[in-house]
């Protein structure tokens, strides 16, 4: 693995994703911020490099995630973001809503930032939905396009309405960008999803279940800012 100061923490990730957990240790962003070099990510967090550098060197051949995301065809990449992350996301934003405004109802006198953790994730809730939706009905069938074409030893055929993958694909990530720092703010507000002492079993179920939709929603930006996206760029270049 190349984990040169040259390569941006994303293309890390993008060739193991084992070092996404070091990222993530060391509070560094390898999905929204996975364009900048580990250098630069470093210093911005004012982190030793060499410390991390040893870190990634460490890591053995062990791992819960042996799929070698970017060796994937693009169509195959679509479909696995769609029926893992996707699904994934539809199914927690109502039952983690659901926490959200009891354990605010209940609690919120006492602990004021349930609240406000409530109002940033509705409003997270009503982006991801439509930005699935962008993504499904949009970009991805133009993706799966692409790839059909070039299996068929075809150049690019209609434009679509949007001329090119670039501009919704910047519209996703910008939309990515928005809800990493909102749910960035919620990792705030909730003291790193660390529940009070006097938090009820619904209360720690809520905050766990907001951690591990962060988690999940790291994996999936990642394989889309920085696998999918720049892979299907390439792909409508030489199509063109």
């Amino acid at each position: 693995m190349n984990t040169t100061q040259e390569l941006t923490i994303g293309q890390i990730v993008a060739e193991d994703y084992r070092t996404a957990q070091v990222f993530r240790d060391n509070g560094l962003d390898f999905c929204c911020g996975g364009k900048k070099t580990l250098k630069e990510a470093c210093n911005d967090k004012n982190i030793e490099i060499e410390k991390v550098r040893q870190e990634l060197s460490s890591l053995n051949s062990k791992s819960d995630d042996h799929h070698n995301y970017n060796s994937w065809a693009l169509d195959f990449l679509t479909d696995y973001i769609i029926n893992n992350h996707h699904r994934f996301v539809r199914e927690k934003l109502p039952e983690i809503a659901f926490y959200a405004k009891k354990v605010a109802k209940v609690h919120g006198k006492r602990h004021e930032e349930l609240n406000e953790i409530l109002h940033e994730f509705l409003m997270i809730q009503d982006e991801l939905l439509n930005h699935l939706e962008k993504e499904e009905q949009m970009l991805f069938p133009y993706i799966k396009r692409l790839v059909e074409l070039e299996k068929e030893g075809k150049s690019s055929d209609a434009k679509p309405a949007f001329t090119t993958a670039e501009n919704p694909i910047r519209m996703m990530e910008e939309d990515h960008d928005q809800v990493g720092e909102t749910l960035a703010k919620i990792q705030h507000l909730s003291d790193n999803f660390t529940p009070p002492d006097d938090a009820c079993a619904t209360y720690r179920v809520y905050y766990q279940n907001l951690e591990g939709f962060q988690n999940d929603l790291h994996k999936h930006v990642h394989l889309e800012n920085n696998i999918l996206f720049p892979k299907a760029l390439e792909l409508e270049h030489r199509l063109n």
